[in-house]
């Protein structure tokens, strides 16, 4: 099955430079691009002026346009990107999960039209993050250009969510032709600490460097001329450290849950706070839905 990369478009400026990141990913993994507009039922926008017309609205030819408009500036950008376009009824969160069972990458702007500037991560983008059944690309609004020839970023713990983020990173880093970084991020050492501690800390540094060399010793080995670093981090919280280290990223690519994740939740804190705070576009690496 060739899965497309899909992309949400509403004609935002947000939405259109996700559809530029959207064509390069397709370029890159050889894969067509699925510009969809999601439209909502008018019960989406409350009571509808005739209760007694409650069926599906039709497509408008308005976003038609936009949608035919977006896929032909993109292929003469790309040439040889095969681009579809297809209005959905339904809201474009929905949609966009939905599609997601059958992609092999779902890209969002973090705000779409109706966006409030309060809010770090709209609704839409917080629930394909969420939700999605493939890898989700949430593109952040850049406070700065973002180093298009930077290494892919990746944060290492051991768990079984990190691990997908590596083999994902590592597959984009190919890509891009371009260097992987792992990181770890362990607790900062507590100056004065009794020298009983001592051995604790030398076992939190032997344990973050047995995670990093692991995880580089089985990319090497499928990517033999990947430049891959181990870079081992202390810091309060991983979220901040991954962040901060974001500034310098191409990309960050995160499990959707840690270590330390809780079952019931979908996403864990550091990819929370990687979709909501990172510098750079942010990869949240979800399971591919084996029924897609």
């Amino acid at each position: 099955m060739n899965r497309p990369v899909v992309v949400g478009v509403d004609g935002s400026s947000t939405s259109l430079t996700a559809a530029e990141h959207a064509a390069r990913a397709a370029v890159r993994r050889s894969r067509p691009l699925h510009l969809v507009h999601g439209y909502l039922h008018p019960l989406g926008y409350g009571v509808p002026l005739n209760p007694y017309d409650l069926g599906v609205p039709a497509p408008t030819a308005e976003a038609q346009r936009m949608l035919e408009q977006v896929a032909a500036e993109l292929t003469e950008r790309h040439p040889g990107l095969r681009v579809e376009v297809r209005q959905v009824a339904g809201g474009p969160g929905a949609t966009l999960v939905e599609e997601s069972r059958r992609a092999d990458l779902v890209v969002v702007g973090s705000r779409g039209v109706g966006g409030f500037a309060g809010l770090l991560l709209g609704s839409v983008s917080g629930q394909v993050a969420q939700h999605g059944h493939c890898p989700v690309l949430v593109i952040r609004p850049a406070e700065q250009p973002i180093p298009v020839d930077g290494p892919v970023l990746v944060g290492v713990d051991g768990s079984e969510s990190a691990d997908l983020a590596v083999r994902l990173a590592a597959d984009e880093a190919v890509g891009r032709s371009t260097e992987l970084v792992l990181v770890h991020v362990r607790p900062p050492e507590r100056a004065g600490a009794p020298a009983e501690a001592a051995g604790a800390v030398a076992a939190e540094q032997a344990e973050s460097a047995e995670l990093l060399a692991r995880a580089a010793a089985l990319i090497r080995a499928d990517h033999p001329v990947l430049t891959v670093s181990e870079r081992p981090v202390q810091a309060a919280s991983a979220e901040q450290a991954l962040v901060a280290a974001s500034g310098e990223a191409a990309l960050v690519v995160v499990g959707s849950r840690g270590r330390g994740g809780f079952a019931g939740l979908l996403l864990g804190s550091v990819s929370q706070a990687l979709v909501q705070h990172a510098h750079c576009p942010v990869l949240v690496a979800h399971p591919y839905d084996p029924a897609g």
